[in-house]
């Protein structure tokens, strides 16, 4: 196997690209601050575009997490490589955690729910031994504690495995994958619960978990590709990263965009079909203004296009295709993620005012007062809060890969990767002893 050292930046890079992400860091930093100190409506518009960066970086996070997960489960051969690259996603989300302060300071002014009274709110009423401010901040510490040691362990191992090679890590890594792989379902699905589908506390769907998985399985397959792409042309992937993980990288892509699309589809056809009040007024409220157009977006452009570009196996080997399509993965789960958060602001703005104008209590307002949504628009504080949270993600990503290898040294499972034939001990007897 080739030897290998940590990476560090190409010297051909300038350095202000090199310094990217402290600079974008710096600037969203910046402009949330800006933002939260001249906010006229309590901080709401600052609370919820740092909400949309965050479920965003977070669904990349737990993406990077469940694809070492399954390396694990399955014992797959193919992903070795990019593994490693996995792990250092999946370990960011300790980062997450100390990230997820501001939501935990903003959370009355983002969640309607934490400002109503559940005696004046029956389906609140109904829900409050899980919707209530102590179970927030409890299920949030508890969610970030589990995630925090599975990702530091997995990789501990891992890294313990390239110091000596010893079956014992890979063992470890397998058991810790096999009830991690339960926790991680769990802990995604309260996650998912709590952070986006409480901000309207009245909706139900059993499918939310999932469907908040599906999309962000999908956009971290986008981002491993491009991100194998970078790795092997700088040189830390390239003896690795063979045809053979971009194609599967670009199948998994395919795979989830198909699986992304069912889960989305069943879970509209469902509620659409049962026609109960409390399940579809969270799509009617979607169909208002120009979020009916993000909503036809989903359907074509987080389905039918990636769908249609990779049904031809050959093109999830060309850079000219996965490159734009990755690209495009990020806009459409930024739309989806939109489409889920941005509607609830613009709603509980105007319930708020109304309130404070004395006209009806919020609980009345968020229900019953007819209001609408405004429309599909991308707020200056949603591009400082994905800056920011980006930055931060970046900076402590590259400090990973230049700490450590780059890809596992010693898994058993690489020469089979590289497809190298590597003869047992007992062959090798057989072999010697025939040409004696």
């Amino acid at each position: 196997m080739a030897s290998h050292s940590p990476i560090s930046a190409p010297a051909t890079w300038p350095t202000w690209l090199r310094n990217l992400p402290i600079i974008l860091a710096a600037l969203g930093a910046l402009g949330i601050l800006v933002g939260y100190v001249s906010s006229k409506d309590h901080g709401m518009q600052v609370g919820y575009s740092y909400l949309l960066a965050y479920m965003f970086f977070l669904s990349i996070c737990l993406g990077g997490l469940f694809l070492v997960l399954l390396h694990h489960l399955f014992d797959a051969m193919w992903s070795v490589p990019i593994r490693r690259v996995c792990e250092h996603i999946a370990f960011l989300l300790p980062v997450m955690a100390v990230l997820f302060i501001p939501i935990a300071l903003l959370a009355k002014n983002i969640y309607p729910w934490m400002t109503i009274n559940p005696n004046n709110d029956h389906s609140l009423h109904a829900k409050s031994a899980l919707i209530n401010p102590t179970a927030f901040y409890v299920v949030a510490i508890l969610i970030f504690a589990i995630w925090s040691f599975l990702s530091y362990k997995l990789r501990a191992w891992s890294l313990e495995q390239d110091r000596t090679g010893s079956a014992k890590c890979t063992y470890a890594m397998r058991f810790y994958s096999a009830w991690g792989i339960f926790a991680f379902a769990f802990t995604l699905t309260m996650a998912a619960i709590f952070w986006m589908k409480s901000l309207q506390h009245q909706w139900f769907s059993t499918m939310y978990g999932v469907y908040y998985f599906a999309g962000s399985v999908w956009t971290t397959y986008a981002t491993m590709y491009v991100l194998g792409l970078v790795l092997r042309d700088t040189g830390p992937l390239r003896d690795v990263m063979r045809p053979r993980q971009f194609l599967d990288l670009g199948v998994m892509f395919f795979v989830f965009t198909v699986f992304y699309a069912y889960i989305s589809f069943s879970q509209y056809f469902l509620i659409w079909n049962a026609a109960i009040p409390e399940e579809t007024f969270w799509y009617v409220l979607r169909e208002h203004g120009t979020w009916w157009q993000i909503g036809m977006l989903m359907i074509f452009g987080h389905f039918l296009l990636p769908f249609l570009s990779l049904l031809r196996i050959d093109f999830k080997l060309k850079i000219a295709v996965m490159g734009p399509l990755a690209a495009w993965a990020w806009i459409m789960h930024f739309c989806d993620m939109s489409f889920n958060i941005t509607p609830v602001l613009q709603v509980f703005r105007k319930a708020r005012a109304m309130a404070e104008a004395g006209h009806g209590e919020l609980a009345h307002n968020m229900t019953h007062a007819g209001l609408k949504p405004d429309g599909f628009a991308i707020h200056w504080l949603d591009l400082a809060s994905m800056a920011f949270i980006g930055g931060v993600l970046a900076f402590m990503f590259v400090k990973y890969l230049k700490a450590h290898p780059a890809y596992p040294q010693k898994d058993p499972r690489m020469a089979e990767t590289m497809g190298v034939y590597v003869p047992s001990s007992t062959e090798g007897s057989v072999a010697y002893g025939g040409a004696k």
